[in-house]
C-alpha cells in the first residue's frame, strides 16, 4: 500500500508514528538530498479500482439514489406518467430539467412515500443517462442550490464515486461475506443508504482515504500521545474509575514502561499523564499545527504505538482491535466532514460518557425483561480522556470543529459479550446487495432453513423489544441506525437479540419529566438532548424504520417474496405483541406514539442542500423537517394499514 504523504509528514515532525530517518532523509548524510542533488519524485498515487468498468456502473446506482432520495425528501418533485387505458398504475416519471428538457425514470414507491429508482431506466432526451455529476449541473436552479453548494456538493459526490469504485473492484459474494466475523464485514459495506454523499470525507486525500477508510480492511496500529493533566482529563465508569485500571487492560507492561520512559527522558513525571491513542491523519492535519504551543512546552508528548492492529469500522473514526479482540474499542475524533458533520469528538459529551454509559446500564441491570428476557447487549462508553484546546474551548461562537479535536473514547469490545455459537452483523450488512445482485439478507435466510415471515418475525422481536421497553418504560431513545444497532445471530443465522451503541452522541431523552428520572445524574441530564415525547419516537422511525426498514422491505419483496405490506405488518404486529405484554404502560403508549396516521418527513440530503450547506456555524447542525409522510404502521379507520 502506498505511503501516504500526511505519513511522511508525520514522521519527519516528531509524530509518533515512526521513530528514526525516514526513506526521504537517509539517516548516513550521504544520500541525495545531503548532495543538493534533486530526489527522485515518488510516484502519483491512482486507485488500481478507478476504471470506466466500475465506474459507470457505481455512477449509475448514486444517480438512482439521488433521484429516489430526492424525491423522497421533495427536493425534487418528478411527474407521473398518466394511467394507461386499462387502469394501471404508472411507474414512469418525468423531471423536467433547467432547460426545459426531460429526465424520465421508473421507479416503484413504498413506504413513507418512498421512491426506489431503476438505474438502468434513467433517460436524458430520450438517451441513456448514468452520470450523477452531469444531472447536479443540468438540475442546480431546479434543485435551488447556490453556488458554494454546488461546488462542494460536486466534491462528496465524486468522493463518494471513488470509494463506490473500490469497494466495487474488491467486492465478495453475499455467501463470502457470511462468512466473515464482525470487524471484517465491516469493511465491505456501502455507507449511509439515504444520504447520497455518504463517503465524501472532506479533508482526506485519496491516499489517506485508501489507508484509512474502513473499505481499505487493513488494520494498522495507531500511535499514542501522552498529555499533561493540565490539560487532560479522565473519566471512567466505576469498575474503571482510574486512569491506571484502564491502562492495565490496554496497554502490556513493557508498552506502559516505555511510555513513561519516555516521559522522564525529558524531565517530566509520568504521574501527572494520561496516555490515548491519536490518528495519525488528526495529528499532522489538526493536532500539531493547533497545540504547537503545548507541544513544544512539553504538555503534549509524541509516544511510540502499543503494536496493536486496528481496523476503522464504518463511522470511520471508530476503530477495532484486532491483535488483541478483547481490548476496547477506540473512538477517536477526526477533523473531516463526513455525511452532515464533523468528526470530532464534542468536550463535554466526552467527558460525560461515562456517565451516561453508568445510568444507563443501571437501567438496564434493574429491569429483568431487559436483561434477562431480551438479553440486549449495550456497548458502554466506559472511559475517556478529554483534551481542552486553551484557546479554542473558551470561544463559544468559532466554528463547532474547533472545538472537538482532541481525546478519546474506549467502548466496550462486543466480542467477548457473545454465547459461544453467536456471531454478530451490523443492521446496515442487511441492506447490502452483492456483485451478482443477491442481498445478504437472502442469504442469510437461506442458510437458517426458516421461511422469510418467520426469519422476518425473528429479526424485528429480537430488535424492536429492548428498544420499545427503553421509550415506554423509561422515556428514553437510541438512534438505533444500521451502524449503532447490531443483530446477533445463533449458529443458524437465525437473529436472536440486539447490541447497541453509541450512547453519548444518540441517546436521547423525553423533555416532559418522568419518575423514571428522578435519579438521573446531574452530568447526565445536561449532557443528553431532549425532545418532546411526540417527537421522540422519531428516532425509531427515522433511525430503524426509515433509515433501514424503507431499503430492506422492498428488498424483501424481489428476493424473498414477502411483500412489503406484510413486511410492515409484522414490523406493527410486533409492536404490538410488546405493549399487550405490557398493559400497565398504557399511557406511555399514548404518549410515545409510534402507531400514529403520520409523521413528519426527516431530510438529511436537504439539510445540505438548503439549511446548512457547507458553512461553517458554532453548533452541530441537526435533521431538516419538511412537511409529513404516512406512516406504514397506522391502522386506517377502514382497518386497513398505513401502507
Amino acid at each position: 500500500m502506498p505511503t501516504s504523504p500526511n505519513t511522511r509528514a508525520c514522521a519527519t515532525t516528531g509524530s509518533p508514528t515512526t521513530s528514526g530517518p525516514t526513506a526521504e532523509e537517509p539517516g548516513d548524510g550521504n544520500g541525495a538530498a545531503a548532495r543538493g542533488e534533486p530526489s527522485a519524485p515518488a510516484p502519483l498515487f491512482t486507485p488500481p479500482e478507478l476504471t470506466s468498468r466500475l465506474w459507470a456502473p457505481a455512477a449509475a446506482r448514486l444517480l438512482a439514489k439521488l433521484l429516489g432520495e430526492f424525491a423522497y425528501e421533495e427536493i425534487i418533485e418528478p411527474l407521473a406518467r398518466p394511467a394507461t387505458a386499462n387502469g394501471e398504475a404508472p411507474d414512469h416519471y418525468t423531471l423536467p430539467l433547467d432547460d426545459g428538457t426531460p429526465l424520465t425514470f421508473t421507479a416503484r414507491r413504498g413506504a413513507y412515500g418512498s421512491w426506489r429508482v431503476d438505474p438502468h431506466s434513467v433517460e436524458h432526451a430520450g438517451q441513456p443517462f448514468r452520470d450523477p455529476l452531469r444531472f447536479l449541473v443540468l438540475a442546480r436552479r431546479l434543485l435551488a442550490i447556490d453556488g458554494a453548494t454546488l461546488g462542494h456538493l460536486v466534491h462528496e459526490l465524486n468522493a463518494t464515486l471513488v470509494a463506490d469504485t473500490r469497494i466495487d473492484g474488491t467486492a465478495l459474494t453475499a455467501a463470502e461475506l457470511a462468512d466473515l466475523d464482525y470487524a471484517d464485514l465491516e469493511g465491505h459495506q456501502t455507507g449511509h443508504p439515504w444520504l447520497i454523499f455518504n463517503k465524501g470525507r472532506i479533508g482526506l486525500s485519496a491516499t489517506d482515504a485508501t489507508r484509512w477508510a474502513p473499505e481499505s480492511r487493513t488494520p494498522s496500529p495507531l500511535p499514542w500521545i501522552a498529555v499533561s493533566t493540565t490539560l487532560a482529563t479522565y473519566r471512567g465508569v466505576p469498575s474503571l474509575s482510574s486512569p491506571a485500571r484502564l491502562y492495565g487492560s490496554e496497554l502490556d507492561p513493557a508498552t506502559r514502561d516505555g511510555f513513561a520512559s519516555v516521559l522522564r527522558s525529558r524531565g517530566l513525571d509520568p504521574d501527572t499523564y494520561l496516555y490515548l491513542p491519536v490518528h495519525p491523519w488528526q495529528w499532522d492535519e489538526v493536532i500539531l499545527p493547533l497545540y504547537a504551543a503545548e507541544i513544544a512546552a512539553g504538555a503534549i508528548v509524541p509516544l511510540p504505538t502499543d503494536g496493536d492492529g486496528r481496523l476503522p469500522q464504518q463511522s470511520i473514526r471508530t476503530f477495532l482491535n484486532t491483535t488483541r479482540p478483547d481490548r476496547h474499542t477506540v473512538k477517536l475524533p477526526l477533523s473531516i466532514l463526513n455525511t452532515l458533520v464533523w468528526r470530532g469528538l464534542p468536550t463535554e459529551r466526552t467527558l460525560a460518557a461515562p456517565a451516561v454509559t453508568a445510568w444507563m446500564r443501571g437501567l438496564y441491570e434493574s429491569d429483568a425483561f431487559l436483561r434477562d428476557e431480551c438479553g440486549v447487549i449495550l456497548l458502554g462508553e466506559v472511559a475517556s480522556v478529554t483534551v481542552t484546546h486553551p484557546l479554542y474551548d473558551h470561544l463559544p461562537e468559532v466554528p463547532y470543529q474547533y472545538k472537538e479535536l482532541l481525546g478519546a473514547i474506549w467502548r466496550e469490545p462486543l466480542p467477548a459479550r457473545l454465547a459461544p455459537g453467536e456471531r454478530a452483523r451490523t443492521l446496515a450488512s442487511l441492506l447490502h446487495t452483492d456483485p451478482d445482485g443477491r442481498t445478504f439478507t437472502a442469504e442469510l435466510v437461506e442458510r437458517s432453513g426458516l421461511p422469510a415471515e418467520v426469519w422476518l418475525r425473528r429479526l424485528f422481536a429480537a430488535l424492536l423489544p429492548p428498544l420499545l421497553r427503553f421509550l415506554y418504560r423509561y422515556g428514553t431513545v437510541f438512534s438505533p441506525h444500521g451502524e449503532n444497532a447490531v443483530v446477533v445471530f445463533d449458529e443458524r443465522d437465525v437473529p436472536v437479540r440486539l447490541a447497541i451503541k453509541d450512547f453519548v452522541d444518540d441517546v436521547n431523552i423525553s423533555a416532559r419529566p418522568l419518575p423514571e428520572h428522578e435519579g438521573m445524574p446531574q452530568e447526565v441530564r445536561v449532557t443528553l438532548l431532549t425532545e418532546e415525547p411526540s417527537f421522540l419516537t422519531q428516532f425509531i422511525h427515522s433511525g430503524l424504520f426509515v433509515g433501514v426498514f424503507r431499503f430492506l422491505a422492498p428488498l424483501c419483496q424481489e428476493q424473498l417474496d414477502v411483500p412489503e405490506r406484510t413486511f410492515w405488518s409484522l414490523v406493527r404486529a410486533e409492536i404490538l405483541r410488546h405493549q399487550a405484554r405490557f398493559p400497565e404502560l398504557k399511557d406511555r403508549f399514548d404518549t410515545f406514539d409510534l402507531l400514529t396516521p403520520r409523521i413528519a418527513r426527516l431530510c438529511l440530503n436537504r439539510n445540505r442542500l438548503h439549511l446548512d450547506g457547507y458553512r461553517d456555524r458554532a453548533d452541530r447542525p441537526h435533521a431538516a423537517v419538511h412537511g409529513t409522510v404516512p406512516n406504514p404502521l397506522a391502522l386506517r379507520a377502514d382497518g386497513a394499514d398505513g401502507t
